[in-house]
C-alpha cells in the first residue's frame, strides 16, 4: 500500500536560542564564562530544535515528505515553533496544550569548546500515546522518535508509555527508528532502569540510533561512570575500543532491534545489523537488497571539518542522512556515507538545519574523496575498504 508520508518525526521538540559567541582563543569554558564577567555576543540564532525539528527538517531538505508529531504549549515559544513546522511539512500531528509552557533551550557554543545546554523540557515531559496522531502515522513509511530520556513519561514506570507509543507505531505498519539523548546521571532520567526500558521497547524498534556514550551509560552504567571519573569527565569516544562497540551493539541487537548504530562524533558512524530473520520482521520499509544489509559490521569515519561552527544537532543530521538513504533503497555502504556527509554539513553552521544541502548535492559529496578523520581502528579483525572508505569489522558477513 502506498503511503502519503516518507517519515513522521516524533518526540522531543523545543525552541533553540543560540547566541553567537566570538572566538577569543579560549580552550576552556572557564576562560569564556565566569561570575561577574560581561561577555559580548554576536547576533542570536533562533530556530526549532530537538529531533522532531533537526531530523525532520533535514529529511525534508533531502526531499522527503515529512509530517510531525509533538506536544507544545500555547505560549509565544509554542507559536513560533508551530510556524516553523507548518512551513516544513504537515504539522497536523502537533498537539497544542492550553496553559502549558513550551520547551526551549539556550545553547552556549563557544568555538573549540563543547557546547552547554540550558534546557527547559516544558510540554515534552507530558508527551504520551494520546499525542500520537494515529491517522498520520498509518500514512507513514517510517516512524522516527527522538530523545525519550529528555521526556519524563517516556522513562517513568520502566518505559511503559514509550513501549505503548512504539507498539502502536509498529502495529500501523510503519518501519520504526529511535534516537536517544544522554541524561545527567544524577537526574531522574539518569536514575531510570534503562536496561529494562530497552528490553521492553527495542522489540518494536527496527533501527536504533543512539551514540556510543548513551548506549554505554544505559547498558553499563557503572562502567560508564568509572571511565568518566578516570578520564576527568571527558568524552569517552577516544577511550573505547572497537570491541567495546561490538559488545554493546550485540546487546542491543539481542533486545530485539534489527540494526544498531553507535554514533561516535569525530570518530564517525558505527553500525551493526541483525540476521535475515530480523529484516523479515521490519515494517513498511526494509532494504531492497537484504543480502547487502544483513549481518554487517561497518564503521564510517567522519569527514574532516577544520572550520567547524558548531556541533549542535550533528547526530540528528547524520541520522537524517542515513534514514533518507535507507528509504531511497541505497546500499548500507552508501547509507553510511550519507550519514557522515550530513554530519559534516551540520558542522558548517551555528544551528542544526541551515547547513544541510539537497539530496543531489549530498550524493556528490558522498562520492567525492573528501579528507577523513582517522577513526583510530587498531583492533584485530578490522579491514579497510578503499572502494567505500569504510572499515569492516570482524563480524561483517561480506569480509
Amino acid at each position: 500500500m502506498a503511503r502519503t508520508y516518507d517519515v513522521m518525526a516524533a518526540g522531543h521538540l523545543c525552541l533553540d536560542i543560540i547566541p553567537r559567541i566570538p572566538d577569543t582563543g579560549a580552550c576552556r569554558i572557564g576562560e569564556v564564562l565566569h561570575p561577574g564577567k560581561l561577555l559580548n555576543t554576536g547576533p542570536v540564532k533562533i530556530c526549532t530544535g530537538g529531533p522532531v525539528s533537526n531530523t525532520g527538517f533535514n529529511m525534508k531538505t533531502l526531499g522527503n515528505n515529512v509530517c510531525f508529531c509533538a506536544r507544545i504549549g500555547d505560549d509565544e515559544f509554542g507559536r513560533l515553533t508551530l510556524e516553523w513546522l507548518e512551513r516544513n511539512g504537515n504539522a497536523d500531528g502537533i498537539h497544542t496544550v492550553h496553559g502549558s509552557a513550551s520547551s526551549y533551550t539556550v545553547v552556549l557554543a563557544p568555538p573549540r569548546i563543547d557546547r552547554i545546554f540550558l534546557h527547559s523540557p516544558g510540554t515534552n515531559d507530558e508527551y504520551g500515546l494520546e499525542d500520537l496522531n494515529l491517522d498520520l502515522v498509518s500514512q507513514c513509511r517510517l516512524f522516527h522518535f527522538g530523545y525519550p530520556p529528555a521526556m519524563r513519561r517516556m522513562f517513568e514506570e520502566e518505559g511503559r508509555e514509550l513501549e505503548r507509543v512504539f507498539r502502536v507505531a509498529k502495529e500501523s505498519g510503519a518501519t520504526t527508528s529511535c534516537d536517544m539523548a544522554l541524561p545527567d546521571p544524577a537526574s531522574p532520567s539518569g536514575q531510570a532502569p534503562w536496561v529494562r526500558i530497552l528490553e521492553r521497547v527495542l522489540p518494536y524498534v527496527d533501527i536504533f540510533l543512539p551514540s556510543i556514550e548513551e548506549s554505554l551509560f544505559m547498558l553499563e552504567r557503572d562502567a560508564f561512570l568509572k571511565m568518566k571519573s578516570e578520564h576527568g569527565g571527558a568524552e569517552l569516544i577516544d577511550f573505547l575500543m572497537p570491541e567495546d562497540y561490538s559488545r554493546i551493539a550485540d546487546k542491543l541487537l539481542s533486545f530485539g532491534t534489527k540494526m544498531a548504530s553507535l554514533k561516535t562524533g569525530h570518530r564517525g558512524f558505527y553500525l551493526k545489523t541483525g540476521s535475515q530473520d530480523a529484516f523479515d520482521r521490519m515494517g513498511a520499509e526494509r532494504p531492497k537488497d537484504t543480502g547487502n544489509w544483513r549481518r554487517r559490521e561497518l564503521w564510517a569515519p567522519a569527514l574532516a571539518a577544520p572550520n567547524m561552527a558548531s556541533a549542535i544537532g550533528a547526530g540528528d543530521s547524520a541520522i537524517a542522512g542515513f534514514l533518507t538513504a535507507f528509504l531511497k533503497g541505497l546500499s548500507i555502504e552508501e547509507s553510511l556515507r550519507a550519514a557522515v556527509c550530513l554530519g559534516w554539513q551540520n558542522l558548517q553552521e551555528l544551528d542544526s538545519i541551515s547547513g544541510i544541502r539537497t539530496w543531489p548535492e549530498t550524493l556528490d559529496m558522498a562520492s567525492a574523496r573528501a579528507p577523513l578523520i582517522d577513526a583510530d581502528i587498531q583492533s584485530p579483525g578490522w579491514s579497510w575498504s578503499e572502494e567505500w572508505h569504510l572499515w569492516a569489522g570482524p563480524d561483517d558477513s561480506k569480509r
